[in-house]
């Protein structure tokens, strides 16, 4: 793809799962591996204004997925943390970045960011139909708040960004601990773990009835990179597949799929999140024709079999 040959690019947040997907399209569709600038946290936190100055110098997009992020639980322990460090990174690349005269900025929002309740599936036109489901608010809202100032700097500087939302991510390089794991990971560490142990059961939070949608990483990468070169328009965009499959049926495939037979235990006094998850994707389709191909049981086995080569677990 021309659009990235010559491009100097700053990708916040590339050596996270997401990010070394992203970094590796970015490379299929030509940019130099020597024009694409990854941040590491200890040596530039995206929290201190004097290490964004320097990291937006002389660039022509960012990508900013850099981010705060964890699972239910994390959350639940950490909403000012979640809401302080997403919005101040985020604030303080926007600003940056208009007075540096960055021609592109890409930030990847969260699927957190609907109401709680919203009409299945999502459509961007419901976004501000509602308040987000509440252990996920703080980061979800931080994240709203980035397109809120995406759209305010395009109103008044004319400052080319844009906002996706994709829905929930897995695949392999997913990350595994169970203080900041989604619920795909999480599952297959448990059931990994009950199956070493030769346990008879494990134990699940919720009553299983809520509905997901899982987007394949690589999917991912493909359509923000793809949206970054073609997509320029002030409304968000919903990056998803189309497909949504309740906790309880997710956990049992899980299951199939690593030959664990034990019981299924639902702890219905732990929160199930949000009651149903499933993105319209329509409209990116239509933008830039992004749509996934990972088939969803293809996907989750790539994942399962990356986990068991890579994590060692007494």
């Amino acid at each position: 793809m021309d659009y990235f040959a010559n491009k100097k690019i700053l990708l916040t947040g590339g050596a996270g799962f997401l990010g070394q997907y992203v970094y590796e399209q970015l490379i299929i569709e030509g940019a130099k591996k020597e024009n694409i600038i990854i941040p590491r946290s200890k040596t530039n936190d995206l929290r201190v204004l004097a290490n964004v100055k320097k990291l937006v110098d002389k660039k022509d997009i960012i990508i900013h997925l850099a981010g705060l992020v964890g699972g239910i639980g994390f959350n639940k322990k950490n909403p000012g943390k979640m809401i302080y460090e997403n919005l101040l990174m985020g604030l303080y690349l926007f600003e940056q970045a208009r007075l540096a005269g960055i021609k592109k900025f890409v930030t990847v929002g969260t699927v957190c960011c609907y109401p709680k309740f919203t009409p299945i599936p999502f459509k961007e036109e419901d976004l501000w139909n509602g308040y987000p489901e509440e252990t996920n608010a703080p980061y979800g809202m931080a994240k709203k708040m980035l397109l809120v100032m995406s759209q305010a700097y395009r109103q008044q500087y004319s400052f080319n960004s844009i906002l996706l939302i994709p829905t929930n991510l897995y695949g392999p390089g997913d990350k595994f601990d169970p203080e900041t794991s989604h619920v795909i990971p999480a599952l297959i560490r448990k059931i990994d773990l009950a199956k070493k142990h030769h346990l008879k059961s494990i134990e699940v939070w919720g009553t299983g009835k809520p509905t997901r949608e899982f987007l394949y990483v690589e999917d991912c990468a493909k359509a923000i990179v793809l949206a970054t070169a073609k997509y320029n328009k002030p409304e968000p965009l919903n990056i998803g597949v189309g497909l949504e499959i309740s906790i309880k049926e997710l956990v049992y495939k899980i299951a199939k799929f690593m030959d664990f037979n034990g019981k299924i235990v639902w702890d219905k006094t732990k929160p199930d999140g949000q009651p149903k998850r499933y993105l319209d994707t329509s409209k990116a389709y239509k933008e830039f024709g992004f749509k996934a191909e990972t088939n969803f049981e293809i996907g989750l086995r790539k994942t399962i079999n990356w986990y068991s080569k890579n994590y060692k677990y007494d």
